[in-house]
């Protein structure tokens, strides 16, 4: 494969990302097509809510959604319903002509990301479509699936406290190091609360001060410049369900005043507003740092520490849990095997014994990446070999990977072809294991991308040639080119 890297696959994918527009407008359909290819994104639009769910029943999934609300039959409500009991994660964006706070509401507690009102300023577009991209890439709602596989008599005894701290009314400060499993408590708590409004997760080291403010409040129309309409906070969206503040410890101290007042009487307004809002959301507060040392330091609100401290939990590190190591694999496994449309049915006896000899300084999260590599790449040598790779941590002696005699050439030609194997797996992940858009993107022919799979026996996972051709047709009729 000529002119590839990693490296340059990477920035491709973050270039062109697909977006779905749904939208019964012909004017509309035409405009953001034209718009967002002249950015670069890869666009296919419908002009219909049945037409979407159709996409979505048949494994189509675009990186991002914008939907228009007002649509005869089905509209953007209903698919946004239909998707959310049908368990789909589609990052939406709820586009409509109809400027009332509470559809915007309703539409984002049906899971949408971020809502415009039409006509909407072109930058305000790309912003809502980057963070939806964000959003994307840094959560993965699979993960909070994970219903405590562990043996492990602090696990269990943390379970215990969460079922009955569940259904009462009060905050839960959750703490433990970058990956331990903090957003897969706070999940399990508001799964076990009864609470039917949705589970809302702030990250409060994602945004500047002043949009943070707005992110978890709310602003008013001409409380800021760009400000051109009212728009609810997650606190208004949650509704009474839960909201998440992760990493709680990066809060400006202003705004800590502000989450006090929340706290101490369920009341906020909204930036640049008078009128009193109610907040009947439960917090769970979560972070990494040690907030007694903050508190000490003048860096934390002593009387918020206090206020979020009701119920302390803290989740161990993985290292801490190592008989939670192979049942996390095993859960893992059934997770993603068919999202990445693997063969592997279960993990090798051995290598399930070196991922247990593993530390894993990135706790959960590493070890899920490590699981999601070898699904998409199953080689064995190489997966054992990566745990003794420099700087790979080792709780004990590891296992050592096979050797074999071979030459430098062919341990480097070994080496390139698996490296590009797991660049083109990772593309045809990123677009729905479409070929004819995978081989664009890594800026090879068709026929040569062809060949290399059916090398790799990797032919009898995709679509047959007339199939592709047939979507690819599809695709272009529904763009209206």
């Amino acid at each position: 494969m000529h002119n590839v890297t990693p490296m340059r696959v990477e920035r491709t994918l973050i270039e062109k990302p697909s977006v779905l527009v749904v939208d019964d407008d012909d004017s509309a359909r035409s405009y953001l097509w034209d718009f967002l290819s002249s950015r670069g994104y890869d666009v296919q639009c419908v002009d219909s809510g049945e037409q979407a769910l159709r996409r979505f029943s048949n494994g189509r999934q675009p990186s991002v959604m914008l939907l228009d609300i007002r649509m005869p039959h089905v509209g953007g409500l209903d698919v946004l319903a239909q998707m959310a009991d049908a368990g789909r994660h589609v990052p939406s964006i709820v586009l409509s002509g109809v400027d009332q706070v509470s559809t915007v509401v309703k539409a984002m507690r049906l899971g949408a990301l971020d809502y415009l009102l039409k006509p909407f300023d072109e930058r305000e577009l790309e912003t809502a479509i980057e963070s939806a991209l964000k959003h994307c890439h840094a959560t993965d709602p699979s993960l909070s699936e994970i219903a405590f596989p562990s043996s492990n008599r602090r696990m269990l005894h943390i379970r215990s406290i969460c079922e009955q701290v569940a259904p009462a009314d009060v905050p839960v400060l959750i703490l433990g190091e970058s990956g331990a499993g903090k957003e897969v408590l706070a999940r399990y708590i508001h799964a076990r609360s009864g609470r039917d409004h949705p589970f809302v997760k702030v990250n409060c080291a994602a945004l500047p001060s002043d949009l943070l403010e707005s992110e978890l409040f709310g602003h008013e129309r001409g409380a800021f410049t760009g400000a051109m309409r009212d728009k609810p906070g997650k606190f208004e969206i949650a509704g009474e369900g839960t909201i998440m503040l992760d990493e709680i410890a990066e809060m400006h101290p202003l705004l800590q005043a502000k989450l006090l007042h929340i706290l101490q009487d369920g009341e906020y307004a909204r930036l640049g507003g008078t009128r009193t809002l109610r907040s009947e959301a439960r917090i769970l507060a979560a972070t990494n740092k040690n907030l007694e040392e903050l508190v000490a330091n003048g860096a934390f609100r002593e009387d918020l520490y206090f206020r979020l401290n009701v119920i302390t939990v803290e989740v161990p590190p993985l290292r801490d849990r190592p008989e939670d190591i192979v049942p996390l694999c095993r859960r893992f496994v059934d997770l993603y095997r068919t999202k990445y449309k693997s063969t592997v049915a279960q993990f090798p006896p051995e290598l399930e014994q070196a991922f247990a000899r593993n530390s894993w300084p990135g706790n959960v999260r590493e070890l899920e990446n490590a699981v999601k590599r070898y699904l998409i790449l199953p080689d064995l040598n190489h997966a054992l070999a990566e745990l003794q790779r420099p700087g790979a941590h080792r709780s004990s002696s590891a296992v050592p990977a096979p050797q074999e005699s071979r030459s430098l050439k062919e341990l480097s030609a070994s080496a390139a072809e698996r490296a590009e194997k797991e660049v083109i797996l990772r593309t045809l992940d990123e677009v729905n294991w479409n070929r004819k858009q995978a081989a664009r993107q890594l800026n090879i022919c068709y026929k040569s991308l062809l060949n290399k799979l059916r090398r790799w026996q990797l032919g009898g996972r995709f679509e047959s040639d007339a199939e592709d051709t047939e979507e690819t047709h599809a695709a272009t009729a529904e763009s209206g080119l």
